[in-house]
């Protein structure tokens, strides 16, 4: 829900923007992007940290997993992770919705960007820029710093585990979320921990359709591919794929009355 959502606030904007060239937003709806956009930006850093944690649990202390993760501790954990993302975008947006603009009003990007909004402002800026950029330090680098000591303790109790079988099952379990944080962080930390003044936005551009749209539509895919039925289901459509072509071919020579050898 969090990657329909998250995608939601951006694409159909900018599809809409590519197909009819109506590039106009009102205020409402800029801060509205924003807000969301930010705030649901922090829950999935929020929620990266929580299932790092829940793996940590699940291999670490494995025997204690079914008490200590319980169906009530899960909600309470996802609530807050939402809540704690929700909640940390609402001061900038607020305090955004108080500047005063100037024209033309062009935003330079597809969406409305922290640091384009910035640009467009008459006044003095620094300040809040510079509270934004702690609170982005705080979500960012907070939950990362999690996830990489939950990693780090679960590499240390992968590595004495003393069959490969064992070690590959206990990396299986991690691989598709180290996947994810890999991408997800790999251009937020690039965008949003630095400060935001004199930014050229071309590149930035090009960046922030990585979690803006490939890392959304990447994540289903990445961790379906841990379930059994789906991995078979894929590889079985391949085989279908690659047989159909090669009767293709054979009827394509067939036709040309091409001597071939049979199969």
């Amino acid at each position: 829900m969090l990657e329909v959502l998250y995608t939601t606030v951006t694409v159909p904007k900018m599809l809409d923007a590519l197909l009819t060239r109506r590039k106009e937003i009102s205020s409402p709806c800029c801060l509205a992007q924003f807000y969301f956009l930010f705030g649901l930006g922090a829950a999935e850093n929020c929620l990266l940290a929580v299932m790092a944690y829940d793996r940590y649990i699940a291999i670490c202390r494995p025997l204690r997993y079914s008490t200590m993760m319980t169906s009530r501790t899960s909600i309470r954990l996802a609530l807050g992770a939402w809540l704690g993302g929700l909640l940390a975008a609402f001061p900038p947006a607020v305090w955004i919705s108080t500047l005063k603009f100037c024209f033309p009003n062009f935003i330079d990007h597809f969406f409305c960007d922290y640091a384009p909004l910035l640009k467009l402002s008459c006044e003095d800026t620094s300040a809040g820029e510079f509270v934004f950029m702690v609170m982005s330090w705080s979500v960012i680098l907070g939950c990362f710093f999690l996830i990489m000591v939950s990693y780090s303790l679960i590499i240390f109790a992968v590595v004495r585990i003393p069959s490969s079988e064992g070690q590959k099952k206990a990396f299986g379990t991690c691989a598709s979320h180290l996947a994810v944080v890999s991408i997800f962080y790999g251009t937020v930390i690039f965008m949003y921990i630095r400060p935001t003044s004199h930014i050229r936005f071309s590149m930035d551009k090009v960046i922030s359709v990585f979690y803006c749209v490939v890392t959304p539509l990447m994540n289903p895919i990445i961790y379906c591919l841990r379930n059994q039925e789906v991995k078979g289901a894929v590889i079985k459509t391949l085989h279908m794929l690659a047989n159909n072509e090669n009767d293709l071919v054979f009827r394509v020579l067939a036709a040309q009355n091409i001597n071939f050898p049979k199969k």
